[in-house]
Order: structure tokens, then C-alpha cells, then sequence
């Protein structure tokens, strides 16, 4: 071979090498070192020199995970060592009962330990698969079939670039299992993008991942948007562990994507408290999942309990009620927004989802409804996971394939609440507006922004008391409410005396809320927290932002031309004046306290929150770092001056630890807070 062929086999292999280092970083890690752009040019330098050299192509090479041709059947495999099932239970008593088996099991071979040790995992609504290695290369993918054999999905999973085709300092013989899901961001999207084609749509995440896995043709699997966790090492020539756990960390270390918020626990107690934290959290996470899993992290343990059948005795499945039904769409009807935006939301056939019965739930806007493809009459998917609001996120599979199927819903010709003519949505826009600015429906929705917790926070004003105040003709604006008095609330229906004097002090402690919240309580569009906190931090009072020209608000972070005049025209309405007028008149705070940012103990500094702090809600500490003169952001980066970290802190905290950025508890924000930095 001569020289330059040398050079180009040293060139592929150095490439390969560091493609698969930054595939990991950004799919595994989630810290890329470099951007999209180098990435890609050094996958098309790759596959230049394949193209030049066949004999250079190798099969663990990235430029080959959609590169297997079709398959004609998917072929039955029989696994290294059988998949277990696990067995479930679904409540506190029935976790515990299981932990009473196992000490029974162990106690009749002379073991009794006082506590076990466990590993509590998100069980990731997923499909179940094996990964095996021999030498560090993916030699085959199986689907978990019938726990002994299942079927050859390898030229699939190739796809997924969360999985390494190589794997550095591996043993001779590796096998790794995992579950390939499909996030709830990419799911919807998947769906929405099916309903355009006049596809079928899939009932759940699940459906959807298993469908993409079962492909005969890779080039189909990989336009399906597949994820993977890993969570086992099941064979490991070579390799030894004393931990479940240990494997976990293992994998981490060699490229395996493991969920950052898998925890070790001590003692039952501490595992029936992860498992319930687990079912409070499923609402807020990326995926779906329908359980915990514990798992005794002790492998000599886990040998000694074996199994019953094909259930292990040292795992356990805790079930979660599920958080997706089917039910009749009966009717899309319209509510009005603060801004006249015109909503539509569904109502449904009741139909118990999450362990609730549901009859209505949103459909976000008029696009939103349209790219759906949802018609009243038919059968709907409806997802609700922990506090979210209900929602109705596809047709029932094979829907859309239907002839004669209803009219499409469209947007309301006038206002549903006050009966003017609405207007279509403006160039880029998702919705149709009512133009009446003393539109009812915008009323109350102005009030009920205004008293809502991240606003004003007024403690016992919710939906219902606005809509009774409203009704009886006491309030009209947000300044009618300081003007409440005790003989009128008591008048009302349900409301007394000791309710009254509660509701009335929790109206007078309002006054104190900061200058950004007061803001974002104004109800102006373009004005949310972060802006809000933004506008007040540097313009400082309201009397220099009732002054400022767009051109001074455009300097403000986070304000742009368009938004600026936007902002600048709705200030300059008569009725916004008179509502600041008179709630300065009621003692509201329209000034920002505390020294500028740029003089702040924390002026110029970073921070990320993440968890719960045992005394601040994120709002409160959000706001005495932005009085410092610090500044909050939502992602940890290599920016990041400092991660303040709760109970329950994620995958932030894990990110922080690899950037090496400064985490601090709530005494820890608080010392800061009063000396600053050092």
C-alpha cells in the first residue's frame, strides 16, 4: 500500500475516533465540545475517503448506522441469558409486602440483613431491547420477544446514535440492555407530521418506538426520532461488580446513555418515597413513563433471591395509573385570552385518565388544531401526566383513514363572549383575536393573570372568586380589588367573615410585590417574567418606562424592534395609563429596590436553579438573585457561574459536576447573597 493510502487509513481511523468522542458528548452527554457545523464536516471528510477507499468502510464506522440495506424478515434470536418480566404492584403496601418476601426468601438461607440497599429507576414506557459486543464492536440488537428469544432489530438500532457501535476497554463479550423510547416532544411532532400526510397516528410513545424497532428497512427506522436508555450490564466477560449500581456507573463511563436521576437508596422507606417521587415528577419529565422500578442493588443478593418463574425476586415493577385514554371528542368550542387571542379547547366524553375523569382539555390554537387533524365526533388520544393539563394530542389510530369523516373545526366568526366580529390571525400569528378591549371574556382573563401566583400571588383570589366578584359587579379592573371591602365579600355566596378578613389581608400583602412582578401582572403582550425582570432591573421606575422612546426599550435584554413598539403602544393606551395611575394610587410598588445590577453583590454572575429549596419557591429566589444584580437562566452551560441546587435536583446537578461549575444549597445562595462572590 502506498503512502497516501497509509495516510488516508490513519485519517479514517482519527476521524472515526473523534466523530464517535463528539457523538457522545452531544448524544449521551448532552455537552457538546463543537458545533453542528465542524461535526458535519468531518462526516463528510469521512465518507469522502470511504467513497475513495471501499476497503476502508468498516461497519462500526458512523457513517454506516443507515447504512445496512433492507432486511426480508426480521430473524428470531435466542438471548445470552433469558429477559426477565418483572412482577408489578401498584401501591405503598404492596412495595412493602415485596420487601417483607425477600427477607423471608433470605431469612430461610441464614441471611438477615437489616437494610437492603436499592436502586430506583424510571420505568421508561419503552421497548425493551439487547445490545451485545464482542471486542467493544455491536455485532447484534434483539428485541426482548418472549424473554428467551427475540428479533434481530440490529440493522434499527444502528440508527440510534445514542448507541456506541464501539465501545473502548470492553470485555470480550458484553451484553447491555436498555429501552428504546420516543421523547413526548418528538412524539407529538411525529403524529402532527402523520395527520398532514393522511397517515395513521400512533395511540402512544410506545406504539410509535416499537413500530420504528420492527422496520425492515433502516432507512424507515431512522426517520422516527428513537432514544435509549440503558440500565444493565447482564454478561460481562472479565468484568466484575459487587453493585447494580456499579454497572450503572460502569456504562456511564463508556458511553451507554443512563439516566441521571436513577438513585440509591437505603432502606424501604426511602424506596417507597422515590417511587412516590417519581409518580409526582412523570408530568414534568421529557418522556413517558408508567413506573419506578427497585431493584436490590446487591448483586450477591440478587443471585441468592433468583427468580419465581420468569420474575426475579430482587426486582419489582411499582405501576403508575396510565396517562393516555381514548374517548369521543364531542365538541371543539372557544374561550377568549387576556389579549383577545381566541383558544380552542375540546369537550370530550368522560374518560378516566392519570386516575382523574377528564371532560374537557386543550387544543393550544387554531394551527395546533388544524396540523391535528381533530374533528368532533371521533375518537382522540388524551394525555394527561401529573398536574398538566389535559390535553388532546392526536386522533385514535386509523382515523384519519377514514371517508366521510366530519367538517373541520374552524374559529368562530364573533367573539363567543361579547358577539363582535373576531379578526383572522395577522401574518405569522396562530390565532383569531376579538378586538373588543372591554370584551368580557378578556376581563376576567386579565384578572385572573393579575391575581396568579408567578403576578400578584394572592393567596384564596382564584378562578372562582374572580368570576363571583366579576358577576356581582364588584370589580372591573385589577385596581378594583384594593378597593374590596370586608361587608361586600361577606355578602357574597360561601364567603365569611373569617375568609373575608384572610382574603382582604392577603390583598393588602400584595402591595409589597416587587416592580418585575407588577409588571408582568399589567397583562401587557409582550411582557412576561424574564422581560419583566429585565425592564425593571434597567429602567428602574415606571415613570422612565412610561418616558422611554422604543429605541431605549430595544436596548433592554431580550427586546427586539417589533416587540419594543409593541410595548411602547400598549403603555401609551388611555386604559393602561389609568390602571397604573390608579394602582400607584393603592400603593403598589412601581419601583425597583436594591442598588443596579451592575452594582450588585452579584452583579455579572450566572446562576441555574433546579429542585425544591426547603424555604424559597423559584420565584422568590429568582428575584433576590435579579435584585443583586445577578442573572438567571434555564440550561447549566460552561457560563454558568452557579447551579443552586434543591431536593430532587436532576440531571442540572450531574451536568454541573462534569462543567465543574459551583453548586450551592438555598444557605449557600442566601451567604452569597450577603457578601457576594468569595
Amino acid at each position: 500500500m502506498s503512502g497516501a493510502g497509509d495516510e488516508q487509513a490513519k485519517r479514517a481511523a482519527e476521524l472515526r475516533r473523534q466523530l464517535e468522542y463528539h457523538a457522545r458528548r452531544y448524544f449521551v452527554y448532552d455537552d457538546p465540545e463543537i458545533g453542528d457545523d465542524v461535526y458535519d464536516a468531518m462526516m463528510e471528510e469521512l465518507r469522502a475517503i470511504e467513497r475513495e477507499r471501499p476497503d476502508l468502510v468498516d461497519p462500526s464506522s458512523p457513517t454506516q448506522r443507515v447504512g445496512s440495506h433492507p432486511v426480508s424478515r426480521l430473524e428470531k434470536v435466542t438471548h445470552l441469558e433469558p429477559m426477565l418480566s418483572l412482577s408489578n404492584v401498584r401501591t405503598e403496601s404492596e412495595l412493602r409486602a415485596w420487601v417483607d418476601r425477600m427477607r423471608s426468601h433470605l431469612g430461610r438461607e441464614g441471611i438477615d440483613p437489616e437494610n437492603f440497599s436499592y436502586v430506583v429507576e424510571p420505568k421508561v414506557d419503552g421497548l425493551a431491547i439487547s445490545l451485545v459486543y464482542r471486542d467493544g464492536v455491536f455485532e447484534r440488537g434483539a428485541t426482548r420477544g418472549d424473554g428467551v428469544v427475540g428479533e434481530d432489530v440490529t440493522h434499527n438500532l444502528r440508527t440510534i446514535n445514542e448507541i456506541p457501535l464501539t465501545v473502548q476497554d470492553a470485555p470480550p463479550l458484553l451484553e447491555v440492555r436498555g429501552e428504546v423510547y420516543i421523547s413526548l416532544h418528538d412524539f407529538t411532532a411525529l403524529n402532527e407530521q402523520r395527520a398532514a400526510e393522511n397517515l395513521s397516528t400512533f395511540m402512544n410513545p410506545r406504539n410509535s418506538a416499537a413500530g420504528a424497532i420492527r422496520q425492515l428497512d433502516p432507512a424507515d427506522a431512522a426517520k422516527r426520532p428513537l432514544s435509549i436508555w440503558c440500565y444493565q450490564v447482564a454478561i460481562s466477560e472479565g468484568l466484575q461488580f459487587e453493585r447494580h449500581s456499579q454497572a450503572l456507573d460502569w456504562l456511564r463511563d463508556h458511553g451507554f446513555r443512563v439516566n441521571s436521576e436513577i438513585r440509591v437508596v437505603r432502606g424501604e422507606e426511602a424506596a417507597v418515597e422515590q417511587c412516590q417521587s417519581w409518580e409526582r415528577r412523570r408530568g414534568e419529565l421529557e418522556f413517558e413513563i408508567d413506573g419506578a422500578v427497585v431493584k436490590v442493588d446487591d448483586l450477591e443478593l440478587q443471585r441468592r433471591l433468583g427468580s419465581v418463574g420468569r420474575d426475579p425476586r430482587w426486582a419489582v415493577a411499582w405501576k403508575f395509573p396510565p396517562t393516555t385514554a381514548v374517548t369521543t371528542l364531542e365538541d371543539v368550542r372557544w374561550n377568549v385570552g387576556k389579549f383577545g387571542d381566541l383558544r380552542p379547547y375540546a369537550v370530550l366524553s368522560p374518560v378516566s385518565v392519570g386516575g382523574v375523569t377528564i371532560t374537557s382539555a386543550t387544543l393550544h390554537n387554531e394551527q395546533d388544531l388544524a396540523r391535528k387533524d381533530l374533528r368532533a365526533g371521533e375518537e382522540v388520544i388524551v394525555l394527561r401526566a401529573g398536574d398538566v393539563i389535559p390535553q388532546v394530542i392526536s386522533p385514535a389510530p386509523h382515523v384519519a383513514e377514514r371517508k366521510g369523516r366530519p367538517r373541520r373545526p374552524k374559529p368562530p366568526s364573533r367573539c363567543p363572549f361579547c358577539k363582535t366580529k373576531t379578526i383572522p390571525p395577522a401574518p405569522g400569528a396562530v390565532f383569531t383575536k376579538c378586538p373588543n378591549p372591554l370584551c368580557p371574556g378578556r376581563a376576567f382573563q386579565l384578572l385572573r393573570h393579575f391575581v396568579s401566583r408567578g403576578a400578584m400571588d394572592i393567596v384564596g383570589l382564584g378562578e372562582r372568586q374572580v368570576q363571583l366578584l366579576l358577576a356581582e359587579g364588584l370589580v372591573r379592573t385589577a385596581a378594583d380589588i384594593y378597593r374590596l371591602r370586608e361587608d361586600q365579600l361577606v355578602a357574597l355566596e360561601g364567603v365569611g367573615e373569617i375568609s373575608a378578613r384572610k382574603l382582604l389581608a392577603a390583598i393588602d400583602e400584595s402591595r409589597s410585590r416587587p416592580f418585575a412582578r407588577v409588571l408582568f401582572a399589567l397583562g401587557i403582550e409582550e411582557v412576561g417574567e424574564v422581560t419583566g425582570r429585565n425592564i425593571a432591573q434597567q429602567l428602574r421606575d415606571i415613570d422612565t418606562l412610561l418616558a422611554a422612546p422604543p429605541e431605549r426599550l430595544e436596548q433592554i435584554d431580550g427586546i427586539g424592534t417589533k416587540m419594543a413598539h409593541s410595548i411602547r403602544a400598549e403603555l401609551d393606551e388611555p386604559r393602561m395609563r389609568e390602571l397604573i395611575a390608579e394602582l400607584r394610587a393603592e400603593g403598589l410598588t412601581f419601583a425597583e429596590e436594591g442598588p443596579p445590577p451592575s452594582e450588585g453583590p452579584l452583579a455579572g454572575l450566572t446562576f441555574v436553579l433546579t429542585g425544591t429549596l426547603p424555604e424559597l419557591s423559584r420565584e422568590q429566589a429568582s428575584e433576590l438573585i435579579a435584585l443583586a444584580g445577578g442573572r438567571v437562566t434555564g440550561s447549566v452551560s460552561a457560563k454558568t457561574d452557579y447551579l443552586v441546587a434543591g431536593e430532587s435536583a436532576g440531571s442540572k446537578l450531574e451536568k454541573a459536576g462534569r462543567l465543574d461549575v459551583p453548586v450551592l444549597d438555598e444557605a449557600g445562595l442566601r451567604a452569597l447573597l450577603d457578601g457576594g462572590p468569595g
